[in-house]
Protein backbone atom coordinates (compact mmCIF):
# COMPACT_ATOMS: atom_id res chain seq x y z
CA UNK A 1 0.00 0.00 0.00
CA UNK A 2 1.43 3.35 -1.03
CA UNK A 3 1.83 6.07 1.57
CA UNK A 4 -0.51 9.03 1.32
CA UNK A 5 0.93 12.27 0.04
CA UNK A 6 0.53 15.35 2.22
CA UNK A 7 -1.88 16.75 -0.36
CA UNK A 8 -4.12 13.67 -0.11
CA UNK A 9 -3.92 13.65 3.67
CA UNK A 10 -4.81 17.30 4.23
CA UNK A 11 -7.03 18.08 1.25
CA UNK A 12 -10.43 16.45 0.75
CA UNK A 13 -10.30 13.79 -1.95
CA UNK A 14 -11.74 15.04 -5.22
CA UNK A 15 -11.68 18.68 -4.09
CA UNK A 16 -12.85 20.80 -7.04
CA UNK A 17 -11.11 23.74 -8.65
CA UNK A 18 -12.95 27.03 -8.18
CA UNK A 19 -12.53 30.58 -9.51
CA UNK A 20 -13.37 33.72 -7.53
CA UNK A 21 -12.46 37.37 -7.23
CA UNK A 22 -9.58 38.21 -4.93
CA UNK A 23 -10.88 39.93 -1.78
CA UNK A 24 -9.53 41.01 1.61
CA UNK A 25 -11.70 38.34 3.27
CA UNK A 26 -11.57 35.20 1.15
CA UNK A 27 -13.86 32.17 1.48
CA UNK A 28 -12.30 29.61 -0.90
CA UNK A 29 -13.42 26.06 -1.45
CA UNK A 30 -11.13 23.19 -0.50
CA UNK A 31 -8.30 22.44 -2.90
CA UNK A 32 -7.33 24.73 -5.77
CA UNK A 33 -8.75 28.26 -6.12
CA UNK A 34 -7.92 30.58 -9.02
CA UNK A 35 -8.19 34.25 -8.03
CA UNK A 36 -9.02 37.08 -10.41
CA UNK A 37 -8.37 40.71 -9.53
CA UNK A 38 -5.55 42.21 -7.52
CA UNK A 39 -6.65 42.60 -3.88
CA UNK A 40 -4.38 41.43 -1.04
CA UNK A 41 -5.90 38.74 1.18
CA UNK A 42 -5.93 39.53 4.91
CA UNK A 43 -8.31 36.83 6.18
CA UNK A 44 -9.37 33.36 5.00
CA UNK A 45 -12.51 31.50 6.03
CA UNK A 46 -11.39 27.86 6.41
CA UNK A 47 -13.38 25.66 4.00
CA UNK A 48 -12.94 22.57 6.22
CA UNK A 49 -12.12 21.86 9.86
CA UNK A 50 -8.81 20.45 10.99
CA UNK A 51 -5.43 20.63 9.27
CA UNK A 52 -5.56 21.23 5.53
CA UNK A 53 -3.71 22.75 2.59
CA UNK A 54 -5.09 25.36 0.18
CA UNK A 55 -3.61 26.17 -3.21
CA UNK A 56 -4.25 29.67 -4.59
CA UNK A 57 -3.29 30.84 -8.08
CA UNK A 58 -3.30 34.63 -8.42
CA UNK A 59 -4.07 36.54 -11.62
CA UNK A 60 -2.13 39.53 -10.25
CA UNK A 61 0.47 40.38 -7.63
CA UNK A 62 -1.85 40.83 -4.64
CA UNK A 63 -0.51 38.16 -2.29
CA UNK A 64 -1.38 37.68 1.37
CA UNK A 65 -0.88 39.97 4.36
CA UNK A 66 -0.13 38.76 7.91
CA UNK A 67 -2.81 39.41 10.50
CA UNK A 68 -6.23 38.04 11.32
CA UNK A 69 -5.72 34.32 10.57
CA UNK A 70 -2.73 34.62 8.20
CA UNK A 71 0.65 34.01 9.80
CA UNK A 72 3.01 35.57 7.26
CA UNK A 73 3.06 38.10 4.43
CA UNK A 74 3.84 36.82 0.95
CA UNK A 75 3.89 38.69 -2.35
CA UNK A 76 2.83 36.73 -5.40
CA UNK A 77 3.61 36.72 -9.10
CA UNK A 78 0.77 36.45 -11.61
CA UNK A 79 0.16 32.80 -12.43
CA UNK A 80 2.16 31.54 -9.44
CA UNK A 81 0.66 28.84 -7.21
CA UNK A 82 0.76 29.63 -3.50
CA UNK A 83 0.34 26.78 -1.00
CA UNK A 84 -1.09 27.65 2.39
CA UNK A 85 -0.95 25.24 5.33
CA UNK A 86 -3.50 25.66 8.12
CA UNK A 87 -2.00 25.31 11.60
CA UNK A 88 -4.70 24.15 14.02
CA UNK A 89 -2.59 25.11 17.04
CA UNK A 90 -2.55 28.80 16.07
CA UNK A 91 -5.62 28.84 13.78
CA UNK A 92 -3.52 30.57 11.11
CA UNK A 93 -2.57 29.91 7.51
CA UNK A 94 1.13 29.95 6.61
CA UNK A 95 2.52 30.29 3.10
CA UNK A 96 4.89 27.52 2.05
CA UNK A 97 8.23 28.74 0.74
Amino acid sequence: MAAESDWQRYTPWGAPTSTMASAAALAPGPGLTVLTGNVAITSIVPPVTGPHILCLIFAGTAGITAGNNIGNTKATVAGEALLLVYNTLTNKYHAVG
